[in-house]
Parts: structure tokens; sequence; C-alpha cells
């Protein structure tokens, strides 16, 4: 079987934030248009569905790196802030980003909740990523036969 381990990341987010999309069962919050996705960051996303996007990230990093909590998922999602003269130094990402994110992700049933662990993939989200990951690799199976032994 296919997982989200076998396939590139950009590949999978894509296609998980195309199907959340579609699904439209998933709805950014009013605030997602003007938020900045950290500290370190000046502008907000030039993207209008940058927040379909940071949820299969989210939900990727979940089946990845679970039990997982917000703190250490907005420092995933961190960065280097300029400051000026000075050297650039490690900030976290938003924390309310991360969190709703995770909200949401509950609510769709894709992520359930450790007890003082933090969040872990649920078997509908395994199932989500599995099946998006055995697709990726079909396509890629296509253009590079040498890759249909993992299929």
């Amino acid at each position: 079987m296919t997982t989200a381990h076998d396939v590139p990341a950009e590949h999978l987010i894509e296609k998980v934030a195309a199907q959340f999309k579609k699904e439209a069962k998933v709805q950014p919050p009013e605030w997602s248009a003007f938020a900045k996705t950290g500290v370190h960051k000046e502008k907000s996303p030039a993207q209008d569905d940058w927040w379909y996007t940071r949820l299969a990230a989210v939900l990727r990093k979940v089946y990845l790196d679970g039990p997982i909590g917000t703190e250490r998922l907005a420092a995933l999602f961190g960065g280097k802030e300029d400051r000026g003269a000075k050297p650039s130094k490690a900030r976290a990402g938003s924390g309310a980003v991360a969190r709703h994110c995770l909200k949401q992700l509950e609510e769709l049933g894709y992520v359930s909740i450790v007890e003082k662990k933090g969040r872990i993939i649920s078997p509908a989200g395994q199932s989500l990523l599995d099946n998006a990951s055995h697709d990726i690799l079909k396509k890629m199976a296509k253009d590079e036969p040498e890759l249909t032994k993992y299929l």
C-alpha cells in the first residue's frame, strides 16, 4: 500500500488541498484574508486559497509526526525573522492558524485527540492521505515505469 511517505510532499499537499476545496465542507475563517501566517512574515499570503493548502499540510504533518500539538505545529510552520542589522532569529508561525486547522480537521473526522499528547491521524484521515498518495504514484509511474513496484 502506498503511504504519504512514498510521494513528494508538494504533490500530496496540492492534491489533498484540491479535494478540500472541491468538497466545500471546509470554509476558511473570515479573518484568514487578512491574517499573516506568523510574525516572521511581512504580509498575508498572496494566494486566495492558502487556507486549503495549509489545512492539507497540517494533516500531512499530523500523519507523519503525530501525536503533535499546536505549539509544535506553529514551530514547524515558522521561519526566520528579519531583524535588520542583527542576525536573523527563528520564530514560530501563527498558533491561531495551527489551532483552527486542527479544529477543522477534527470536525471533519480526519484527526483525533490523545489526552495530554496532542492530535493523531484518524483512520479516515489516514485513508484520505493514502488514497491520494496512491493516485499520485500511479500518475508518476506512467512517466517512470520503475515506480510500478511501489503500487
